[in-house]
């Protein structure tokens, strides 16, 4: 038996079902959006999808369609929270 999978997916399982509960219990609502959605590779400006990006390397980057200048982290929780504003909506 392999518990390589399953115990970090039970505890990633047991956190979000905390989340949900606790956000609940303040009248508030957890989205959840694909794990695949590309967050770090959108330019958050313009939408400009940037596949050199993958490389977890690339801590910043600009946009060769609009210009903008991008923290990889930063930029990635802007789109995080767009496409639950998106999903919720």
């Amino acid at each position: 038996f392999s518990f390589g999978k399953s115990v970090p997916d039970n505890g990633w399982n047991m956190f979000t079902n905390m989340l949900e509960y606790k956000l609940a219990w303040q009248g508030k609502k957890l989205i959840k959006i694909d794990k695949w959605y590309p967050s770090s590779q959108l330019c958050h400006v313009c939408g400009y999808q940037n596949h050199e990006t993958k490389d977890l390397s690339v801590r910043e980057w600009d946009c060769p369609k609009c210009g903008s200048h991008h923290n990889r982290d930063k930029n990635a929780a802007i789109n995080i929270r767009e496409e639950a504003r998106r999903i919720s909506a």
